[in-house]
Formats: C-alpha cells, sequence, structure tokens
C-alpha cells in the first residue's frame, strides 16, 4: 500500500498567515500539522508516499525533505493548481501504479491515528472506503448519506440541501478501481474534479464502497477557530517537561513544557501550554492551550488560548485570547494619546460623560 498526502490548496481561511506560509505548516502544539499526518502514515507500516504540492512546494521540500525523518520514502506531484481531490489522483497515476493507497489531506487531524484503519483494508480490500463523522454544520463539507443497513448510497460535495449531517473525513482508502472513477467523472459546479464524485461513480458500477462512521477527534485545521481547538486537544496529552531555565521569581502550573534554549523570568505558566526553544518569556502570564513557538519575545503580555508562531514579539499588551499570531510579527502597545471630547451642542443640552 502507498499513501498520497494532499498539501496543494491555497489556504485561503487562515490568511493572512497562508499568505507566506503553508496552511499545513502552521503549527498545533510547535508541529507543524502535517507532520502528526505523516507519523500516522509512518505509524500504519506505510512507507511509499507521494506529497501533492502546489504553490507552497518549496516550504513543503524544505520541511518534509526525502521524508526519511519520519521513516517514509516521499516522492513530490507536482499541481499545478487545485482542481479537486480526484484531480490529484488523476495526476498521481504513474506513482500510484496498480497499488492500494491511503489518501490524506495534509491539513486534517485525527486523533488515534489510521492504523487500525489501513489493517481492516489490507485485510477486506474493499474497492474503497471513506470515513465519516457528525457535524453540525454539514454544508461546508462532503456528506454521505447511507441506507438502513449502513451502506453508502449517496455522496454529494458541500451541498446546499444535506440529506445527512455525515460528512467525508479527510481520509481516504482506496484499490486501483478509483483510476477509472477519476477518469471517468467532469469538473463539478465549482470547477474542479470532486472525490465525492468518483466515489459516487464507483456506487452507481456496483462496486464496493464501504463507510466506517468515527466517533474520535477530527478537525479540518483549514480555519483558526478549528486550528486553536486541534491546539487545545493536543495540548491536553502534553507531558510536560522543563529543558529551558525558568528563574526563582516565576511559577509553573500544571502541564507545562519549556524546550532546549527556552527562558521564563518572573512570569507565571498554567498548562497545558509549551514556550517553543530559544524563546524569552518576561514578567507575563502564558495561560491554558498556549502554544508559543522557537525564538519568541513576550514581554509584559498575557496570552492565553492561542498560537504564537516563531520569532513573534509581544510586550507591554495587557490580554491576547483566542488568537494566531504569525511569524515574525511583532504586536506592541499603541502611542499614548490625551483623552479629548469635541462637542458642537445645540441650546439646552445635556450631556453625560464617562470619566
Amino acid at each position: 500500500m502507498k499513501a498520497l498526502v494532499l498539501c496543494g490548496g491555497a489556504g485561503t481561511r487562515l490568511r493572512p498567515i497562508t499568505h507566506t506560509s503553508a496552511k499545513q505548516l502552521v503549527p498545533v502544539a510547535n508541529k507543524p500539522v502535517l507532520f502528526y499526518g505523516l507519523e500516522a502514515i509512518a505509524e500504519a507500516g506505510v512507507t511509499e508516499t507521494g506529497i501533492v504540492v502546489g504553490d507552497t512546494e518549496k516550504e513543503i521540500r524544505a520541511a518534509v525533505g526525502d521524508g526519511s525523518a519520519f521513516g517514509l520514502n516521499v516522492t513530490y506531484i507536482p499541481q499545478d493548481a487545485p482542481r479537486g481531490l480526484a484531480h490529484a489522483v488523476l495526476i498521481a497515476r504513474d506513482f500510484l501504479g496498480n497499488d492500494d493507497f491511503v489518501m490524506y489531506l495534509g491539513d486534517n487531524f485525527i486523533v488515534g491515528g489510521i492504523t487500525g484503519l489501513v489493517d481492516g483494508f489490507r485485510a477486506e480490500r474493499p474497492d474503497a472506503r471513506i470515513l465519516l463523522t457528525r457535524v453540525p454544520e454539514p454544508t461546508a463539507f462532503g456528506i454521505a448519506e447511507l441506507d438502513d443497513a449502513g451502506r453508502v448510497m449517496r455522496l454529494e460535495e458541500k451541498p446546499q440541501m444535506p440529506k445527512s449531517d455525515l460528512a467525508l473525513v479527510g481520509v481516504y482508502l482506496f484499490s486501483p478501481a478509483v483510476h477509472e472513477a477519476v477518469r471517468s467523472i467532469g469538473p463539478s459546479r465549482r470547477g474542479e474534479l470532486e472525490i465525492t464524485d468518483a466515489i459516487q461513480w464507483l456506487i452507481d458500477q456496483g462496486r464496493d464502497v464501504r463507510a466506517t462512521t468515527i466517533s474520535g477527534y477530527w478537525k479540518d485545521t483549514g480555519n483558526v477557530t478549528d486550528m486553536l481547538e486541534v491546539n487545545r486537544s493536543v495540548l491536553e496529552t502534553l507531558e510536560p517537561r522543563i529543558d529551558g531555565s525558568v528563574d526563582a521569581y516565576s511559577e509553573l502550573i500544571g502541564r507545562v513544557r519549556i524546550e532546549d534554549g527556552a527562558k521564563v523570568f518572573r512570569s507565571r505558566v498554567v498548562g497545558p501550554a509549551v514556550i517553543g526553544a530559544g524563546t524569552v518569556v518576561s514578567d507575563s502570564f502564558i495561560g491554558p492551550f498556549s502554544s508559543i513557538a522557537e525564538d519568541c519575545r513576550i514581554e509584559s503580555s498575557e496570552i492565553e488560548y492561542s498560537i504564537v508562531l516563531h520569532r513573534a514579539t509581544v510586550i507591554g499588551i495587557g490580554r491576547i485570547e483566542e488568537s494566531l499570531i504569525g511569524h515574525n510579527v511583532e504586536v506592541t502597545p499603541a502611542p499614548s494619546i490625551p483623552s479629548v471630547h469635541r462637542l458642537i451642542l445645540g441650546d439646552h443640552s445635556k450631556v453625560q460623560i464617562s470619566s
């Protein structure tokens, strides 16, 4: 079995962060979300991995390299534009050959890995297996409709009138039968080759398409809210460790990791939280579910439930919550301006101004 990892999307929902960075490389608990997927693939015993890349190819290559750090052998497959998940399968035909494969969306996060799913597919060998989970807003996802016996009847991408709340999770398992399917479909109303249409083609042809509904944790980290939620989930499992330095005037509470070279002065850190290598925190409060990346400077500030990317500076800020702060960002107080009221009042007016 091989793996096909999709990293070609533009990441529009994470802008402006993704104007200068690949969405798959935004860190969760100080590790790029893509790395969790690559580790899950390796743990499932799959080594031959193709990564579909687009405009951020250079960044993805620099981060992943040849894959050896993950126990993988990586082949890069350029995609000229995001043309749909089925298009990614189409252009990866030479790499995939006639092998079964798992397709993994590089910005998705699944707790518990995919080993059991891969083992089950190898043993049963249906033509396709999809993963489903219930979502509160099905119009934002590919949606599956099942019959009373749990068989897949119909799939639709981002339907205006969803027939169910079962969304397709960003992991798919395919036999070589899918190659005929992706060649047989046309672009959707969105102008893309949808993997849902390809799977529907398999269903219509009477092929064996099975579904597994998962109750575990899954997130598409394509927006800030979900990215922060995944960060929270990962930090819940954090093992406390102090590899950096913490002075006698600082206090660490709960599961806190201080990475090598980080320094904490006269500050309070309440976990779960991680302070990245080379970062300096002084006279500050770092609250729960915060990830501060490498080589940051946090001074006289309060940060909670936030992700701060590497080399960012936050100085003299009273409180930051539910925020994603990008690479090399500087956050400082605005210049103090005297409070002034300019009034033009008619006769017999009454005005109350709070002090």
